[in-house]
């Protein structure tokens, strides 16, 4: 069920939340596969249409910091975050609040809860009529590329797919930046839209990341897989490869002809899209400067291709 971006797709997706239903959402990153976050049941059903492991955590949205608050613990920092971050492609770690109305699910049996207020208009007002903390992944099969588009989601589901609210291509089309507050600091624990520089300019360095449990998502070693072999740093393709691109180096789908990073994360999963959908068995990827943004868009391929 496509759902249009008005006042009437919004109240049926709305409709659809609150009784326990799926609904594929748009956010300035990626689409979001969205249920209520206080229900076993509806938790259960983004897992059984993900095919998700029930080890990594969900992101949880919200429409305002006094929502938020009610699910997590928030210090000055994590304020300070909210009021530089939010509503955007920032997603914190915090801990969670005790008593919060959550599905244990959502927090994968862990003390810390992830937290989002995305900027999209959409998913503002459907988080508002709704009137809920919406648990949403990414709106396709678990380890595939994630969906920047209405098209992408019906792709990944096939006849499987839930209502989509259609918002069109997203904005930054990278999955939200992940930061987690310590005691002692801060850790990054996915790159995305803000850059690491940026954050600490707020919070100061971060700690370096230990290997350990899986505290959202993204941390997976192999993730966002297109379902093809994928070389990365290729000057070239070989006659068998589908060639993504990036600035001078055209390819069959360039991420920016102007080497421009922001956009090159916007049309990043596009491009596998097209890669995974083209005839050729393999996928090469010119190299991506690895600064700023650029960062976390070696972060996705490099998991793509693991």
């Amino acid at each position: 069920m496509m759902l249009a971006p008005d006042a009437a797709g919004i109240a049926r997706a709305a409709e659809i939340l609150r009784g326990g239903g799926l609904v594929a959402l748009p956010t300035e990153t990626v689409y979001g596969l969205a249920a209520r976050a206080d229900s076993e049941a509806a938790i259960a059903a983004i897992y059984r249409a993900k095919g998700r492991p029930d080890f990594n955590p969900l992101i949880v949205h919200v429409a305002s910091l006094d929502q938020a608050e009610q699910l997590a613990e928030f210090d000055d920092r994590a304020r300070l975050l909210a009021e530089r971050f939010w509503p955007g492609p920032l997603t914190v770690v915090l801990p969670l609040r005790e008593g919060a109305p959550l599905a244990p699910a959502v927090t994968a049996g862990l003390p810390t809860i992830a937290l989002r207020m995305p900027a999209h208009p959409l998913m503002q007002a459907v988080l508002r009529e709704a009137d809920l903390p919406l648990a949403a992944p990414s709106a396709n099969r678990s380890g595939s590329v994630s969906p920047t588009s209405a098209e992408h989601v019906v792709a990944s589901f096939g006849g499987e797919t839930p209502a989509v609210l259609d918002g069109g291509a997203c904005e930054q089309g990278l999955e939200s930046t992940i930061v987690a507050l310590r005691e002692q600091g801060w850790q990054l624990l996915r790159p995305g839209p803000i850059a690491e520089s940026v954050v600490a300019a707020v919070l100061g360095d971060a700690m370096a990341v230990t290997p350990g449990r899986i505290e959202a998502p993204g941390q997976l070693a192999r993730h966002y897989s297109p379902g093809k072999p994928l070389r990365l740093d290729a000057s070239g393709a070989e006659s068998d490869e589908f060639l993504i691109g990036f600035g001078a180096s055209a390819g069959d789908c360039s991420l920016s002809p102007s080497g421009d990073l922001a956009e090159a994360a916007a049309r990043l999963y596009a491009c596998l899209h097209d890669a995974a959908r083209s005839g050729r068995p393999r996928i090469a990827v010119a190299p991506i400067p690895d600064q700023g943004i650029g960062a976390a868009i070696n972060d996705r391929l490099r998991r793509a291709a693991a």
